[in-house]
């Protein structure tokens, strides 16, 4: 038995009963305790019925008595007021330092419920809980959604954190990384990022009325002109960035970083920054404008950009193509929503405790539709459907955090089915 598999039966009293101590006196659960992620006793604030006795204090659990000696418990503090210890097997007896001894309690799983968790930790199927999971009930399934939506966006925005913090909390310079780093696509996530560090948005600013010098300061801080080409264009953005280098302390990155190979054609990381060019050109403030659009509508216009007439013909710098603008599509503009637009509400909303914002992030994800990957397409094979962005985002994160880590005992569908209620 597992100890993370002890503090989920106490938690949530699933064990047998009359419970009684080593010294024989009944224990009564008045409160199990808050549940402790961090270091020290396992549940805090407890209150417990020892034979005639009312406790106030900590649990500690373990897999076995002597667990206590393993840990060191013997010779820490926090361990000397523990009212009651919790475990599987009662192999030794713990003493206080003042040698007084700690009710020890051996706690039994009930049967089915043991069984259940062994079942859940030792399958083979694409999630631990696929036998049972399609006959869930839909209110439950909901409400895990929700939770995990907003764990995911919460993970999402400890990343954001970071950006803003070393940009010393300006939000712009913040949406403007996180939006640059979404540009990338995965593939090209990593060079966008260090492309935008590289060149803060109040440089650009300084010239966002003219798309050229933009395009000239993205290209060649990206290390992308260093090609040897009699092309107009490129001779043009080669020396305004070389002017705009010297101005600004430039030093371009190693062309090197950026990938080619494997991708469609209009994600080519020259067409993403061509593209990035013009929406920065186009917007001004562009944070300050996701803040104050009320529709999903709204943001989409800002969004409605394409490259410059070159790109028309080219998705390279290495040759002509047949004539097509390169307009950034629909399945671009979800998947900067789903990364981008909607995290960085989400944090701002917490940042200054205005739900609304929030609201808003959750609400722009249930308006575009789910993500189409391997992922979701097996949820759907097992009868989980995604009916937009809201859900298969959940189902992203369920399957990633929870069910690939067999974290069963903190997920509320795993609690379900080793309690035995599907």
């Amino acid at each position: 038995m597992k100890e993370d598999f002890l503090h989920y039966l106490w938690q949530y009293s699933l064990y047998s009963t009359p419970l009684l101590i080593n010294s024989g006196e009944m224990v009564e659960v008045i409160n199990p305790g808050e549940y402790n992620t961090d270091s020290g006793p396992d549940f805090f604030n407890a209150k417990l019925k020892i034979g005639d006795t009312l406790w106030a204090g900590n649990v500690e659990i373990h897999v076995n008595a002597s667990d206590w000696i393993k840990h060191n418990h013997q010779n820490n503090d926090a361990y000397d007021n523990i009212i009651l210890h919790v475990v599987a097997n009662n192999d030794y007896q713990v003493v206080r330092k003042n040698g007084n001894a700690i009710p020890t309690l051996e706690l039994k799983a009930p049967k089915n419920i043991y069984e259940q968790y062994l079942y859940l930790m030792q399958n083979n199927d694409w999630v631990p809980c696929e036998a049972f999971i399609s006959s869930m009930d839909e209110f439950t399934i909901l409400q895990c959604k929700e939770a995990l939506l907003v764990e995911r966006l919460k993970d999402k925005s400890e990343i954001i954190e970071h950006r803003f913090i070393a940009n010393n909390n300006n939000w712009e310079e913040t949406f403007y990384q996180t939006l640059a780093y979404n540009f990338g696509f995965k593939t090209n996530s990593q060079p966008f990022e260090m492309l935008a560090k590289s060149i803060p948005i109040s440089y650009l600013a300084k010239h966002k009325d003219q798309l050229s010098l933009i395009e000239a300061m993205l290209f060649g801080q990206s290390g992308l002109l260093n090609i040897d080409l009699s092309d107009e264009y490129i001779i043009q953005l080669a020396k305004d960035y070389k002017h705009l280098a010297t101005k600004f302390s430039l030093k371009a990155l190693n062309s090197s970083l950026w990938k080619f190979m494997r991708l469609r054609p209009a994600n080519f990381p020259t067409i993403r920054i061509a593209q990035f060019a013009r929406l920065i050109h186009e917007s001004n403030a562009l944070f300050s404008k996701l803040i104050r659009a009320n529709t999903i509508g709204d943001i989409q216009e800002l969004f409605s950009i394409h490259a410059s007439e070159y790109w028309n013909t080219h998705y390279s710098f290495k040759s002509i193509s047949e004539s097509k603008p390169k307009r950034f599509g629909l399945s671009a503009f979800y998947n900067i929503v789903i990364n981008t637009i909607s995290p960085m509400l989400f944090y701002y909303g917490q940042q200054k405790k205005q739900s609304e914002y929030i609201e808003k992030a959750l609400q722009y994800l249930c308006e575009i539709p789910n993500e189409q990957n391997s992922i979701i397409n097996k949820w759907a094979d097992i009868g989980i459907e995604a009916k937009n962005a809201f859900d298969s985002q959940a189902l992203i994160q369920l399957k990633n955090v929870y069910c690939k880590n067999r974290k069963c005992l903190s997920c509320r569908i795993g609690n379900q089915v080793i309690k035995h209620v599907v």
